[in-house]
């Protein structure tokens, strides 16, 4: 009490208003708890999974912990589980990415192909809901309840997406979209029993849940191939068109003689290919096309295995054409990094500003390897 009051009769804080800052200068107060940063490189990975199970290890507090989280001192990782290459896997992957350098600028000045010639397919489901899902309301709101039968048979529908790269002439306009089609597994089966949402024999969309070898191929013979030929820029019939695929067992061969017959008719020359095993990186659908469709169709609501079709379908079709040309890039940018780490997969997916450089107009069409790098690759598959 008498030191407010000492403080108080000082003439500087007699008044309303008086300057109450202290007059203590440089290291005052509570000294910051002092956290052994290193440790945490000795902390096996399943004991740092969460911010509590971290302070646990390095016995400090949470709220001591989340504060250096925030101020960056400590960072938050993601990881997600990638295939597993053998030492066959990682040259096939160099040779492949190899291949995708024009052989007339090796060795001196390699850059990658266009890749205005290869249709990417593959297969993904996608789901009427998530089994989680995170909204943003008003503290007065009420919680939203979504119910199902099971969680575990949500419905789902598998596409087959069959994406080239778009095309544009000088001054930026589109030419060819690149967008083949996207193509639902399903049947139509008409309904046994009437029901209080149809009456018999109403034709009912039935979800394909087993995909064999037969079913690639019929669907690749008769609504991918058409689709290409109905689409694919008059320009360039005759000229050899490649579908690449991944190595799943359901793929035909790239010598099936069906598709062989139905590629090369109408003056067509479509042949199939296939990309290195354990490989989704090298395809541009696992790379980013699927998820920039999955983020679409998420954003509005069906209740139907056609009204999930619809929306799939509208999603691909509303998925602009120059961001469809930037996973292409990325693509080729991946394969860089795969060169220079001889074939593996453990990698992050470098940034070029491709929006910026789109912008100002600098964005290239092909991207160039470092030539030494090549030439070391080659050496080391020879």
């Amino acid at each position: 009490m008498r030191t407010i009051q000492r403080i108080w009769k000082q003439p500087e804080y007699g008044h309303a208003h008086a300057n109450l800052y202290h007059r203590k200068t440089k290291n005052c107060g509570r000294k910051r708890v002092q956290i052994p940063f290193e440790r945490i490189r000795e902390i096996p990975l399943h004991r740092r999974t969460t911010i509590r199970s971290l302070a646990c290890s390095l016995g400090t507090k949470k709220s001591t912990l989340f504060r250096r989280f925030k101020s960056g001192e400590i960072r938050r990782h993601s990881n997600a589980i990638k295939p597993f290459l053998k030492k066959e896997n990682k040259k096939a992957r160099l040779q492949f990415c190899i291949s995708m350098l024009e052989s007339d600028s090796i060795p001196y000045d390699p850059v990658f192909i266009g890749m205005y010639k290869i249709v990417h397919i593959d297969e993904k489901w996608f789901y009427m809901t998530k089994k989680s899902g995170k909204y943003y309301s008003l503290p007065d709101e009420e919680d939203p309840l979504r119910t199902c039968k099971s969680k575990n048979y949500i419905g789902k529908v598998m596409f087959l997406a069959a994406i080239a790269r778009p095309r544009f002439d000088a001054q930026g306009n589109e030419i060819f979209s690149g967008k083949i089609a996207v193509f639902p597994f399903v049947t139509y089966e008409p309904a046994k029993r009437t029901s209080i949402n149809r009456v018999a024999g109403t034709l009912e969309t039935k979800p394909i849940t087993s995909v064999n070898k037969d079913v690639v191929r019929s669907y690749l013979i008769e609504k991918v191939l058409p689709s290409i030929k109905e689409k694919w820029p008059r320009e360039d019939v005759g000229r050899p068109i490649f579908i690449q695929q991944d190595n799943a067992r359901t793929h035909i061969n790239r010598n099936d003689e069906q598709f062989r017959r139905a590629a090369s008719q109408d003056g067509f020359d479509i042949r199939l290919m296939s990309q290195p095993p354990n490989s989704p990186d090298l395809n541009i659908l696992d790379l980013g096309f699927f998820c920039a469709i999955q983020s679409l169709q998420t954003k509005k609501p069906v209740k139907t295995v056609d009204e999930l079709i619809v929306v799939v379908v509208k999603s691909c079709e509303d998925f602009p054409s120059t961001k469809s040309n930037r996973i292409f890039l990325t693509l080729q940018s991946c394969m860089i990094e795969v060169l220079k780490i001889k074939g593996c997969n453990k990698y992050k997916i470098p940034h070029i500003k491709k929006a910026m450089l789109e912008r100002t107009g600098q964005l290239p069409t092909q991207l160039k390897c470092d030539p030494e790098l090549v030439q070391e690759v080659i050496n080391y598959l020879s």
